[in-house]
Parts: C-alpha cells; structure tokens; sequence
C-alpha cells in the first residue's frame, strides 16, 4: 500500500517529517516497508507560467518560440508541444531544475534561439504517459491559485514523499489513504480532516434509476450489498493533473477520468468500484450469480478465464460481464465512446473471493481488499464520493436514485471495556478519559460508566475488533508501548544460552557445504506417499512405508519423508524448469523412520508422539542427515568435468571436503542402493563407520524427475560428529622437524578399491606416516589388462627428530608388505 505524503497530509497532516510520521505508524499503526520517492527530488525552480505568445519557430517546422510569464517577468521558452497555445496555464521547470530522472536543466539554444525553462509534459513530470503534448493546468481563466509564479509543488504534487505500508489481513480499513489518516489522527492527536463521504452528490439527471437499470442478486449469501448509480451525458477524457500525480504515486496508471475515478476512491476508502458502459449493458439489465461449469468470459487483461460453480459472477442478458469482486469484462468496458455509466460497488463474500481469485490465477486491488471481508456499509461510502467527483471531473449527471440490494446487514458490535482488566493485561495504567480519548479517535463511539467503558465498532472496524482484548490492544497501542510500558532485564537468569557442541558442528559443515558451492534449500518434511516408489525402493525396504499423519492438508504433503533425495530432486527440477543451467543443492534436515538402527545415536530421535495415524508408532529414529545433490555443468570449489556433465568424482571430493574440514576421515566403498546406477554407487565410511551413500542417480529416477542425469550424497550428521575432534579439547605440539615427501605409484586389481589401497598404505606407514593421499589412477598396457594403478602422495615425519633415509625406506618396505596382503604392489 502505497501513501504519498502530499494525499495523506490532505486529510491529516501532524507537522512531523516522512520519517518520523513512518516511524510513529510503524510502532504503533502499521508495517512500513520503506519510504521511497515520486516525481522529482527538489521542487525548487518547478513553478506556474503563463503563456503570452506562442510563435512558429523561424527555423524549424516543429518548433514554437513562445513568451512565458513565470512570475519574475516574461521569460523566451522554445517548445516542441503541438498543443501549445496563448492564454494557456502551464508547468514550467526553469533553468536549475532537477527533472525527475535526476536531469538537471541549464540554458539551451535550439536552432538560434536560446530557451530559459522548459514547458513541461506529463511524461516529463513523472505523473502520466502523455508525453506528445505539454501538460496545461487551465485553458484561457485560471482559477485563483494558479497565478503565474505560484511554486508548482502547491497545485500538483511533483515531488511526493511516499510511505511504503505492508497492512496486516485484520486492518483492511488501513488499505484506504483515509483510514491511514485515522490511525495518523490516533497516534498524534492531529485533526482529522471531514470524511469525503459524508457529503452526498445531488441528482441533476433526469427520470430515475429504476428506468435506466436493474439488478437482481441472485447469490445473496455470496452477495451480502449491491449497489448502482447511473451517470448520463458522461465525457471520458483525461483526469486532471492533481489526479494524476497522486495515482500515479501510489502506483496506479492513469488511464481516463472515469477508471481513474473508480481506483482514487477505492485508494482513499478501501472499497473498490466498478464502472460499466450502461449502452453496452443490454436493457440495462444486471444479474449477480454463481458461474456454470465450464463457462468462460474474457476479462480486462485480455485472458480468457473458464470458471467452476463457486465463481461469482456479474452478468447481463447475454452472459458474463465481470468476475465479482476481482476483475471486470472487455464486453462492457468503458471506452472513449461512452457517455453513460453504470456505477456499481457491492460488498462480496471474502472467503469466496479469496478461493475464486487463486482458482483463477488472478489477483487485482480488488480482490485484495474483497478478500479481508469488507462491511456493507462501506459501499454507499464510496458512492457518494465517487458521484461528486463523476459530476465535477467528467460533467456527468447523477440519475436520481440508487440501486440498494442488500441482505441482511450484520447487527451492531458493542464491546464493554473495564478498567482494571486494561491494566492487568497491558502491564501499565492507562487513565480512563485517555482511553476514551483514543477510541474517539479512532472512530468508536464511546459511553462512560465510572472506569468502565462501552464502545461501539465502527464498520470499517467490524471484523477486525470482535471482543474486549482488541479494545485494550487498540488503547495499547495508540498509548505506546515503546513510551510507557516499563522495561527491566529478566530475573534468575544464573547462565547465557550457547550452542551445543552437536549444534556448532552442525552449522560448521551447513557452512562448509555452502562456502564449496552449494545452495543451501530448506524444503517440507511432507512428502508425497508416492514418492518412495518413484525411488524405486522395494517394498522390504522401510523406507518405503513412510508414516502417515493424521490430520494432513493434502494427499501430496500426507507422509514423512525418509530421504533427503525426493526434496532435492524436487527442488532441482524447479529450478531447471525455471531456466537455471546447473543445481547443486544442498539441505540439512531430518529424515523420519519408524525404527532406529542398532547401534545409531539415540540422540537422532524426536518429540512426534501423537501426530501419527493408524496404528504405527510414531518414529522412534530422527536423523539429520547432509545432503547435496549436483545436476548439469559443474562449479563446485573448482571442478568440472571434460564434458560439463555432473559427475561422481566432483561430488566425493566435495563430500571429503567437507570432512576434512570437520577433521573426519572419511571413505567410499562400493555398494547399492535402488535409487542409484549400478555400478557408480557408494557406501560413506566415516572413520570406518557406515554413515550414507553416494552415487549416481539411477536413470529410472531421473526420468521420473524430468532429470537428465544428477549425482547425490547422503549422510548422517551423527557419525560425521562423532568423529570430529572439534569441539573436544586436545592439542598436539607443532613439529619443527622437516617431513619427507615421496610420490608411490600402487598397482593393484581392477576390483581393489582406492579405499582398502589407502588404509594398507596407512597400516604399513606406521606412526611416521602423517598423511596418504591418492591423487591419480592410471589404466593401460603398463599395467597389464585387470589392472589399474593408483599413484599416492605420501608424507613422513616425526615428532622429535629428523627421519633418515633408512628409516623412510624402512616404512616403505612395510608398506610394500602391507600392500601385498590385498593384491597389490608398488610400480617400479
């Protein structure tokens, strides 16, 4: 919600800057979002002119040579504008003048003739997109006000601080101008200008009402009030500049003075409006009903809608002209042809237009304010405004009489207010006569009873201040917490909260994770039922019987999840569909299982007893797992595959990355699992414990993902804490002595995994041999065929002395030993 300070001043205007006002209505009305800026930033050298003289150019076709009086003497001007004209009032930016794009106009001298200002446009003043003309304020008698030299920012706001407000779903009052200038009145105490609606439009037309239009409501529970005027000898044409400027800053495009009428009273009540061409509207005829299956209707965004049986919809004889509530039709919109209207503004079921307008994909001003649930009084409010303005800004004429339809109107709230219940809940005193003060205030019509109050809601309050505590909140606030309410540190504390060490660690390796490269998700534990077999876990499997809760919002959010790989896959299809070249994701969460392993942490267990149906348990195992998944061109840390595909190797350095980081030492063997391609899958070894998998994901799954191809691992957070030694105090002296470095190439079976390489490397090295690290493999003819050759960077040193030769080489023979007992020896 969008509120220039220049239309919120008009109604009530405190004498406090923009900041300080945004600061007041964000402690004790409303969220503000930010305060952001139309139109130009420095009005000063923006004023009135008069155009004396306009004259063609004498050396251009296109060019006028016109005189302007701008209050300090008649000034040379050379414009552009077709529509220039002598006797014209007009908006003139002389030299100095910042433009809004932040322009700053000088002197210029068009085709021999030096210019001192410029007459400006709409486009120009950032308050409208006619930019072929310049903007003319009064034709040939300007009225008082408007004299040559007056500062422009006084009759048209050009430079408009405006309040940027994020309003609560209870405070639909507060998505009119006027109902912020209420809470600004509460707050401060400033005046509160009269309310526009207060004065009713007199009827100049002829006839009545009844013989120009009807309508019947078809849908009343769906329809609680609709009411209808008629305007004849309409003439559509542009608003004026005032108009302009202040839709324009609250973020609405001018378009013509009747649609433009229609969201400026909807801006300043919160009520929304509708004009129809009453000639388009056959016999005048309108019907308020529930659409039938299937029927569609082109609203005003050019999209063809098809409706189900709960839309509403306002029709005439020949079927559907506007969807309730939300949007208007094509078929009857006014056009530039139109000379006579039909006003409606009705007040719709909130919760029917809140189902029908995301059915539909369709959100409008409307259909925001319709959904928080607007009381039927307010319409007549917003026509009564409206009629003035469609006399005075379009020279229609009012048709006596107006169209009520109304079902029953909801009965009077009075809500009693004690005394001594404000304080025992507000924690502070707050006087009677303040309290009644600002409740007034605020628009409640108030009755006294010693300390006790009784106050009656006003309708633009009905549905938001239901009992006692929303009164003593309304005191609360308009009081000021901030101000009054008593502030002390709490008592008893003996300690400060800190991080577990289980916590710490994780969020070490969430951020390990995430500074290789990953994007970290954080996705629903819910899941579909389907998805373990889209997982292609068999049924022996108890990950493929997730538990069930028992009170879910859809079948597709119905079970516990227990992988993290459907979320990932979940999410990296997104973002494909959604353009991304390359996913790698991660996410840190729990996984649920209804029976935990022998021998796993029993901290992985959770508090979900009593959500669960049927007769399963609820999960008597609660991992938190890691996982990431890699999908197209890699850009993790440095790698990338040749062919720019994910690719298993990337993904286990960036997996032993994130280990070595945690001080863990970590491994992969070769091993199953059915969502993963055969023979390019991995268990995880954590310091010999088994703590997850990595691999390729089985093609049968990507396809079920739309997924071309896509790498994944998983592990449990347990194991990888169980073996770091952070967070454990420990220490090792730093080694002064020099450590010997040797490069050992390792020929081994094609079946010998680098892992049982690496730990026969370890077992040989003895306590000498600080680090084993396998950084190439090589397959070919000098290894004979079966073979592969692993090539190890290995580092020798001792604590207390510098190593000789013989003792390397003396390590390097049981190291030759070692490697013999799986297969293997070392390449000469």
């Amino acid at each position: 919600m969008k509120v220039p300070l220049s239309w919120l001043s008009a109604y009530c205007d405190p004498g406090l800057s923009v900041e300080t006002l945004a600061d007041q209505l964000a402690l004790r009305a409303i969220e503000v979002e930010r305060i952001s800026h139309s139109g130009t930033t420095s009005p000063e050298n923006f004023v009135v002119g008069r155009v004396l003289s306009a004259e063609q150019h004498p050396n251009a076709d296109r060019l006028r040579v016109c005189e302007v009086e701008t209050g300090d003497g008649p000034r040379t001007i050379v414009c552009g504008a077709p529509n220039v004209a002598a006797g014209q009032t007009v908006p003139v930016a002389l030299p100095g003048a910042v433009m809004p794009d932040g322009t700053k106009l000088g002197k210029a001298k068009l085709r021999g003739i030096e210019s001192d200002g410029m007459i400006l446009s709409e486009t120009e003043l950032a308050i409208g997109d006619d930019g072929d003309g310049i903007a003319v304020l009064a034709d040939r008698h300007p009225p008082a006000g408007l004299e040559a030299g007056t500062p422009l920012n006084e009759v048209v706001a050009i430079a408009d601080p405006v309040i940027e407000l994020e309003p609560t779903s209870n405070r639909v009052d507060c998505f009119g101008v006027y109902g912020v200038a209420r809470e600004v009145r509460a707050i401060t105490g400033a005046e509160l200008a009269p309310a526009p609606w207060e004065e009713d439009a007199e009827p100049n037309g002829e006839g009545r009402v009844e013989d120009h239009a009807s309508v019947a409501v078809e849908a009343p529970e769906l329809c609680p009030r609709f009411t209808a005027r008629v305007f004849t000898d309409v003439t559509i044409g542009p608003s004026p500049l005032w108009l302009k400027a202040w839709l324009s800053a609250a973020g609405q495009r001018p378009i013509n003075n009747v649609v433009d009428i229609t969201n400026f009273v909807m801006l300043m009540t919160a009520q929304p409006l509708h004009a129809f061409d009453l000639d388009k509207v056959p016999g005048g005829e309108l019907i308020v009903r529930t659409a039938n299956a299937g029927e569609t209707m082109r609203t005003l965004d050019g999209v063809e809608r098809r409706f189900d049986t709960e839309a509403v919809l306002v029709c005439d004889r020949d079927g559907p002209s506007g969807v309730a509530g939300i949007m208007g039709g094509e078929v009857s919109e006014v056009s530039a042809t139109t000379t006579s209207v039909l006003l409606e503004v009705a007040t719709w079921n909130g919760v029917n237009i809140l189902r029908t307008s995301r059915k539909l994909g369709l959100r409008s001003d409307a259909s925001n304010r319709f959904e928080k649930q607007l009381h039927p009084a307010l319409a007549i409010r917003a026509q009564r405004v409206a009629s003035r303005l469609m006399i005075e800004l379009c020279g229609a004429k009012l048709v006596p009489g107006t169209i009520d339809v109304a079902a029953t109107e909801p009965p009077p709230r009075r809500i009693g207010l004690r005394g001594e219940r404000v304080e025992g809940l507000l924690g502070m005193p707050v006087p009677r006569a303040e309290r009644e003060e600002y409740l007034r205030r605020l628009d409640f019509e108030v009755t006294a009873d010693g300390e006790d109050l009784e106050a009656l809601v006003p309708p633009h309050r009905y549905y938001d201040v239901t009992r006692e505590v929303d009164l003593i909140e309304e005191v609360g606030r308009v009081h000021g917490y901030a101000e009054h309410l008593p502030s002390r540190l709490p008592e008893g504390i003996g300690h400060v909260g800190a991080l577990t060490r289980e916590q710490a660690l994780r969020r070490r390796a969430e951020d390990v994770i995430r500074d290789i490269g990953f994007d970290a998700v954080v996705t629903l534990s819910l899941t579909d039922p389907g998805t373990p077999g889209r997982l292609r876990i068999g049924e022996g499997d108890e990950r493929a019987a997730p538990i069930t809760i028992s009170n879910p919002l859809s079948r597709d959010h119905s079970v516990l999840r227990t992988t993290l790989l459907g979320s990932l896959l979940d999410a990296a299809r997104h973002n494909l569909a959604h353009g991304a070249e390359r996913v790698a994701l991660t996410e840190s969460g729990r996984a649920y299982l209804p029976t935990r392993p022998e021998g796993s942490d029993p901290k992985g267990t959770g508090p979900l007893a009593g959500v669960f149906a049927g007769e399963r348990p609820a999960p008597a195992y609660e991992p938190h797992r890691i996982a990431a998944l890699t999908v197209g061109p890699l850009a993790v840390s440095g790698w990338r595959d040749d062919d720019g595909t994910a690719d298993f190797y990337a993904l286990k350095g960036a997996l032993e990355s994130l280990c070595a980081q945690l001080g863990a030492e970590v491994s992969v063997e070769a091993g199953e699992e059915p969502f993963l391609h055969p023979g390019r899958a991995g268990r995880v070894l954590i310091e010999g414990t088994e703590a997850g998998w990595i691999g390729e994901v089985h093609p049968l799954v990507c396809r079920e993902w739309d997924i071309d191809a896509a790498v994944a691992f998983e592990i449990d957070l347990a194991a990888l804490v169980a073996a770091s030694p952070l967070g454990i105090e420990q220490y090792e002296d730093v080694i002064s002595y020099p450590a010997v470095h040797e490069d050992i190439a390792v020929v081994v079976p094609e079946g010998v995994e680098a892992a049982r390489v690496a730990a026969a490397v370890r077992e040989g090295g003895g306590a000498l041999l600080r680090s084993a690290r396998i950084f190439d493999v090589y397959r070919g003819e000098q290894v004979g065929e079966g073979r592969k050759s692993l090539a190890l960077r290995l580092e020798f040193r001792a604590p207390d002395r510098t190593l000789t030769d013989e003792e390397v080489a003396e390590r390097r023979a049981a190291i030759t030993d070692a490697l013999g007992g799986i297969g293997g020896s070392l390449r000469e």
